[in-house]
């Protein structure tokens, strides 16, 4: 039988084989959002890839693996810093891909959470709130496509 629509179209690659054009893909993404983490009440602090995941872990900064650029916005940085220094909990954790090379190596992959990697950063943390997903070389080489490294 064919798979649940919510399981069909909260799959990270639906929406990137669709025809959809890119000014509506935003709207279509947003709505995704609050359709796949099935709770509208806590939108903005759940994601596509985690929304299962309860645990919340501190992963070290040092073993993160972000080979994308950001574009920042100084000011949604500055305002991530002064809310993680008055209250920390009030800002979700990023989504971390940990996959397992060929020989056995840990590899931990964050590609979003750009704002609060790097008010985190600033302010000198060890450590940063992370839902950790159990992911594959595959599911990396969606997103580095030719320039995945090879793991070990």
């Amino acid at each position: 039988p064919p798979p649940p629509v919510r399981q069909q179209w909260c799959s990270p690659n639906w929406l990137f084989q669709t025809r959809i054009s890119p000014p509506k893909m935003r709207a279509v993404w947003v709505g995704l959002r609050r359709f796949c983490s099935g709770a509208m009440e806590d939108e903005g602090r759940r994601s596509i890839h985690s929304h299962g995941i309860a645990a919340t872990h501190q992963v070290p900064m040092r073993v993160l693996i972000r080979p994308i650029p950001p574009v920042l916005d100084e000011g949604k940085v500055q305002s991530l810093m002064r809310t993680i220094q008055e209250e920390a909990d009030q800002v979700p954790p990023i989504d971390v891909l940990w996959i397992k090379g060929s020989q056995g190596g840990d590899y931990f992959y964050s590609f979003g959470g750009c704002h609060r990697y790097e008010a985190y950063k600033r302010l000198s943390k060890e450590t940063i709130p992370a839902k950790i997903i159990r992911s594959t070389i595959g599911d990396l080489r969606t997103y580095l496509g030719s320039s995945l490294p090879d793991l070990k």
